[in-house]
């Protein structure tokens, strides 16, 4: 069985079309919301969701997700509480070509072991692992496991980032490579791309077949559009824009309809 993260890519790629990634944080709005908060993102066109494994110290947030982070913590979310909910979502055959990533503290890594770790993700049905605050030269703790139990590993790179060294990151990556739109913390923000990026993509394409995923500070179809048609990218990534109309949302309907209705003017940029 092909994994579904390479599987959307290639068929995005056949048709020539780009992929849309949101991201949403485990347990909120509520415990229970994931499943319906999936539903309503792929019935709006999203192809692969992040999921926020809450974290203490979560890295590069900004204060939206961060303050998103903090109270699924107080409100007792835990990776195996994240877990379960996976592992329920799953069960809905609707949600079979959506594909799930967590996105993960190598700190939580660590926790359970990396070996463990790979293996209850991807039992619960995730399909990949992104790893934020990972080094380089940590990467192959966590690489072959996830491998072995069939799970996608993609770390960031930085605008600051050597060309050099984004070569070798993206060597280690397996199903797409993550890289971010601008220095800083998450966060929405206006303007387009830069040209700087859309050179960064086209480098990195020439030592890698991987797809090229691009987040931070996209907020809008508009966003959407610059990112993968002017600046070239395969994918998406949004985050904050869509955690913050969650945390203004009562859970239940309403939380799923504002996802889907912002997933919807999001795709409209595709």
């Amino acid at each position: 069985m092909t994994n579904r993260i390479d599987d959307i890519f290639a068929k995005q790629r056949q048709s020539d079309r780009k992929t849309l990634m949101p991201f949403v944080v485990g347990g909120r709005p509520a415990s229970g919301s994931l499943h319906g908060l999936l539903s309503a993102a792929h019935g709006a066109g999203a192809s692969i969701v992040e999921i926020g494994i809450p974290f203490s110290d979560p890295i590069a947030d900004g204060p939206v997700i961060a303050g998103a982070m903090h109270e699924a913590l107080e409100a007792g979310v835990t990776p195996e509480s994240v877990l379960e909910e996976v592992r329920q979502a799953r069960k809905d055959t609707d949600l079979d070509t959506l594909a799930l990533v967590a996105m993960v503290s190598m700190s939580i890594v660590y926790r359970f072991g990396a070996e463990a770790f790979c293996k209850r993700c991807a039992e619960a049905g995730f399909d990949g692992l992104i790893v934020p605050d990972v080094p380089l030269e940590e990467a192959d703790q966590i690489t072959p496991h996830a491998i072995t139990a069939g799970l996608t590993t993609t770390f960031l790179i930085a605008p600051s980032t050597p060309l050099d060294r984004a070569k070798h990151i993206a060597e280690r990556c397996t199903g797409f490579v993550y890289m971010l739109a601008r220095s800083g913390i998450t966060g929405e923000q206006g303007g387009g791309p830069s040209e700087q990026l859309a050179n960064r993509i086209a480098g990195l394409r020439e030592s890698t077949s991987l797809p090229i995923a691009v987040g931070f500070g996209i907020a809008s179809g508009e966003g959407v559009r610059q990112v993968v048609h002017n600046a070239g990218a395969d994918a998406a990534i949004v985050g904050s824009a869509l955690v913050r109309r969650l945390e203004d949302a009562p859970p239940g309907d309403a939380a799923n309809q504002a996802v889907g209705e912002f997933v919807s003017s999001l795709a409209s940029g595709l």
